[in-house]
C-alpha cells in the first residue's frame, strides 16, 4: 500500500520555492519563487539578490535611509529571477511564490505568459504595490492568483540519508 502522507504538487512546488529562498543573502527578507509547466516539471527558479557580478559584500541590504543607500534599487526579486532562469517557454505555467509578487514583478509574470500565481502570504496587501499588481491582474483575462491552503505547518530536509 502507498503512503498517504507525500506532498500535493502545489505543496511540493511551494516548498521548493521556499528552499531555494534559503539561497538569498538578505538579512531581512528571503524569497523564492518556482515556476511549474502543465506536465509538473519545475522550469524555473529563483530567489531574492542582487544581479550577476555586483557583489553583495559592496552593495547595501539597508532598508531605511537615501534611495540609493537601500537595496531597493539593486536588489532583483525572486520572482525575476525564476523567470530569466527559465529553461524553456513559461506560457500557461504556474509560479509558486512565498510573498504576493509586487507591481513589478506581476508585470514580468503576465509578459511572460504565466498563467497562475501560487503565494503564501500576503502581508503587504495595503501597500500601493501590491494594489496595484492586482489590479493589473483582475485586468489580465488570462491569469489568476490564489493563496497556497495546506495542512502543514513546515518541513524537515534532512541531509543524513535515511537507514536502509
Amino acid at each position: 500500500m502507498k503512503r498517504t502522507n507525500y506532498l500535493s504538487w502545489d505543496e511540493y512546488f511551494m516548498a521548493v520555492a521556499l528552499l531555494s529562498a534559503q539561497r538569498s543573502k538578505d538579512p531581512n527578507t528571503q524569497v523564492g519563487a518556482c515556476v511549474a509547466n502543465e506536465q509538473n516539471k519545475i522550469v524555473g527558479v529563483g530567489y531574492n539578490g542582487f544581479p550577476w557580478g555586483c557583489s553583495d559584500d559592496e552593495l547595501p541590504w539597508e532598508r531605511q535611509g537615501k534611495y540609493l543607500d537601500t537595496k531597493y534599487p539593486y536588489v532583483c526579486h525572486a520572482e525575476l529571477n525564476a523567470v530569466l532562469n527559465a529553461i524553456s517557454d513559461l506560457r500557461n505555467c504556474r509560479i509558486y511564490v512565498g510573498l504576493f509578487p509586487c507591481n513589478e514583478c506581476t508585470k514580468v509574470i503576465i509578459q511572460a505568459g504565466i498563467k497562475e500565481i501560487i503565494y503564501l502570504s500576503d502581508k503587504y496587501s495595503e501597500t500601493d504595490q501590491i494594489k496595484a499588481a492586482k489590479i493589473m491582474l483582475n485586468k489580465s483575462p488570462n491569469i489568476t492568483y490564489r493563496q497556497l491552503t495546506t495542512s502543514l505547518e513546515s518541513l524537515t530536509v534532512s541531509f543524513i540519508p535515511p537507514e536502509l
